[in-house]
């Protein structure tokens, strides 16, 4: 290992690493390497820690990643390691600390054996042999399915499994996207079918609501035996069949069919089989063009379905317009096939530079009702107008990746970032479901919603373009628009924007701050695991669903609402629910309490720290939170939140690029009389007051601008001082 992974274990920096080698005899001298590049012996560096009494700071996730790079490209130790996750996820902390504990000859014996009783349902089985040099993986994989659950273990083996391999662009979807997918499904979906697995997130999801035969289908083997770990772990009950291989070309469950297929298949893909599949039986609408593979994915889902059977697939917004698909997507209208295409924003799902679109599809059934109208639901509109859910880099899309029965090779991020944006799914949810089930219930009757989601006849669809984007069809018209109740709702945004921008000028006032002297002050700092393990704060951490933990009689298990990342980053109230989080394993927040997100964005100009008040007592503490919990004789909350949310405390604490992971050990607060601590702790609340203000202020100001906009484009409002015009 590196100085820099000495570092990251440690929680200290670069710099004190280098001092410990010059100041330590003892202190275990290079192994490999070069002088200038030295590597370290993992477990002697971790007997050394040891020894000095510094617990190792990095989360289990990360001493497992770091285990398996010790191990070099190439040595295929993840793809063996699978079978272990399997056959001790279910085995009790003591159990895996006493296997954990043993020399290494015989940790690398009971782990053969343990991993041969691996469950059926595990796709491309076979006996697992370990080496001598495998026994730290082993070590640290036991502590990883102990501390962060077996589902997050099985996610890193995958990610370095990936990584090693050819396959890129394997993009991660947000649990929230897919529990969205699965309730479009009807309530009594049983037998259900995703084509292009992945990691297995939206079977699961289908188990969630209620599913019970699961089978699932992708062409990387590592996505196969991931989709089943996480089947196994969260659908124990239901019946599972997990295949390897194309499901284009060798489809692995020809004669099945299912009440409802859910799938997120790969996009773009050039070689999906064309001309070797043009006369397949499954083009019932007509041969998907070379370029449009997606049309192929939607036929070969409608194939699978029984008469009345729905599919829900996420698919490009351009499937939706481009001139090559025309004619399929006219005798998918045309039969009925299609019911309703819902828009999402930007940054929902990877790749994040588009809006995605989730295509509702059901197999006709003969004799069934003409289907005269298509559902359009416009819920990138809804992010566009600066609704609730606004995008901020932060949650992590729980390991739910997507991986069809061909990768794309698109250059994108590969499974190691493992981030996307966060949105309010809850709210999405709702306006989607609630859409549907009025269209589904009664679709002659339905009212549509202008500017959200419109119930389109067949016959205005079946044009020259035939383009489905929700956007085109659900914009609000003139007619839907009163010009009365639009300029008295213009009054009062701009009485509010002049209330806000009186409000934003007091909290900007200057006053009182004055420079340091001719220089920086320089601080004297500690990290925050120096702190925690003086006691003047602790560090906690929220569960993710599935993690393995200690079991406390008292956890929560009413519908509490959430803290999120992404309420942090917005200034919102806790806006989740408790559904997200593990009953088992939820830390409830407690006023003073400082909260940094765990992951963030290049460059991301959002609130990395909160302290938590009233309105934030009681309630759950999200997924991707660290939550530290100062002593208030010791430490000021607003002084420790103000220096650690510092753009370059972040930075230095953290891993990543694009999208950065945080670890909170590694942040670094000066040390000051509690005293002083208060005076700067003011000062950070007044900045932080003056964050708001902003943020209020340029929300009220762009919703302002964007009614005055559409109130004088669509002609039901007139410019002011022209006849006939007042004062708005």
């Amino acid at each position: 290992m590196t100085a820099a992974e000495i570092s990251r274990i440690a929680g200290v920096t670069r710099a004190t690493v280098s001092n410990w080698r010059r100041r330590h005899d003892d202190f275990p001298a290079p192994s490999a390497g070069t002088e200038t590049s030295p590597l370290y012996d993992l477990p002697a560096v971790q007997a050394w820690l040891r020894g000095r009494g510094h617990t190792s700071a990095a989360a289990p996730t990360e001493e497992l990643r770091t285990a398996l790079r010790l191990l070099g490209t190439g040595s295929g130790v993840a793809a063996r390691l699978f079978p272990l996750v399997a056959a001790v996820s279910r085995r009790a902390p003591e159990e895996l600390d006493e296997l954990a504990a043993l020399p290494d000859d015989q940790l690398i014996d009971r782990a053969e054996k343990t991993a041969g009783e691996l469950p059926a349902s595990l796709p491309e089985a076979e006996p697992v042999r370990y080496g001598p040099d495998d026994a730290g993986a082993v070590r640290a994989l036991l502590g990883c399915v102990r501390e962060a659950g077996p589902q997050a273990t099985a996610d890193v083996l995958a990610e370095r499994e990936l990584d090693e391999g050819a396959a890129s662009g394997v993009y991660q979807t947000p649990k929230g996207l897919a529990l969205l997918m699965a309730r479009l499904l009807p309530a009594d979906t049983s037998r259900v079918l995703d084509p292009a697995c992945g990691s297995g997130t939206l079977l699961a999801a289908a188990a969630r609501q209620g599913a019970r035969e699961l089978f699932g289908q992708d062409s990387l083997p590592v996505q196969g035996r991931r989709t089943a770990i996480r089947l196994l772990l969260s659908a124990p009950e239901a019946e599972t069949a997990i295949r390897v291989g194309d499901s284009l070309r060798h489809d692995a469950f020809p004669d099945v069919t299912v009440d409802a297929v859910l799938c997120n298949p790969p996009f773009a893909d050039r070689d999906w089989g064309h001309d070797e599949l043009a006369y397949d039986p499954r083009w019932a609408y007509g041969l998907p063009p070379r370029f449009e593979s997606e049309l192929a994915w939607v036929q070969h889902a409608l194939a699978h379905l029984e008469p009345g059977g729905h599919a829900v697939m996420l698919l490009p917004p351009a499937l939706a317009f481009r001139s090559s698909g025309r004619r399929v997507r006219a005798e998918l209208i045309r039969g009925g096939a299609l019911r309703a295409v819902v828009s999402l924003p930007a940054r929902a799902a990877y790749p994040l530079h588009i809006g995605l679109q989730i295509w509702v599809l059901q197999r006709p059934e003969p004799g069934g009702t003409d289907r005269t109208t298509v559902l359009f639901v416009d819920g990138e509109g809804e992010q566009r107008e600066g609704a609730p859910g606004t995008a901020f880099a932060g949650d992590t899309a729980d390991a739910g990746t997507r991986g069809g029965s061909r990768a794309r090779r698109s250059g994108s991020p590969s499974s190691s970032t493992t981030s996307v944006a966060s949105f309010d799914w809850a709210g999405l949810t709702d306006r989607v479901l609630g859409q549907w089930t009025a269209f589904t219930t009664a679709p002659n009757t339905y009212a549509d919603e202008p500017g959200v989601a419109r119930a389109v006849p067949v016959v205005d669809l079946l044009d020259d373009v035939v383009d489905v984007t929700p956007a085109r069809h659900v914009r609000a018209t003139a007619a839907d628009i009163d010009p009365a109740a639009l300029a008295r709702h213009v009054h009062d945004l701009h009485e509010g924007l002049a209330e806000q921008v009186a409000a934003l000028a007091a909290s900007s006032a200057s006053g009182g701050w004055q420079p340091s002297g001719a220089s920086a002050r320089e601080w004297r700092t500690a990290t925050v695991s120096d702190l925690a393990r003086g006691g003047a704060l602790t560090v906690l951490r929220a569960a993710t669903p599935g993690t393995r933990g200690s079991k406390r009689s008292n956890a929560p298990t009413v519908d509490l609402p959430v803290l999120s990342a992404r309420d942090i980053a917005a200034g919102n109230p806790p806006s989740g629910t408790a559904v997200d989080i593990h009953a088992d394993a939820a830390q409830p927040v407690a006023a003073g309490d400082v909260l940094v997100r765990a992951v963030a964005g290049g460059g991301d100009a959002a609130a990395m720290t909160r302290v938590a008040d009233d309105r934030d007592a009681g309630a759950l503490l999200g997924q991707h939170i660290h939550l530290l919990r100062p002593d208030p004789a010791r430490l000021d909350p607003w002084f420790l939140a103000g220096f650690l949310g510092a753009e370059d405390n972040i930075a230095s604490a953290s891993t990543g690029s694009s999208l950065v992971h945080v670890t909170p050990g590694r942040l670094r607060v000066p040390l000051l009389p509690l005293e002083e601590q208060r005076r700067y702790g003011e000062a950070f609340r007044r900045v932080h007051e003056l964050r708001a203000a902003v943020r209020r202020t340029a929300d009220l100001a762009a919703d302002t601008a964007a009614t005055l906009t559409t109130g004088l484009t669509a002609g039901v409002l007139l410019p002011p001082g022209g006849p006939g015009s007042r004062s708005a």
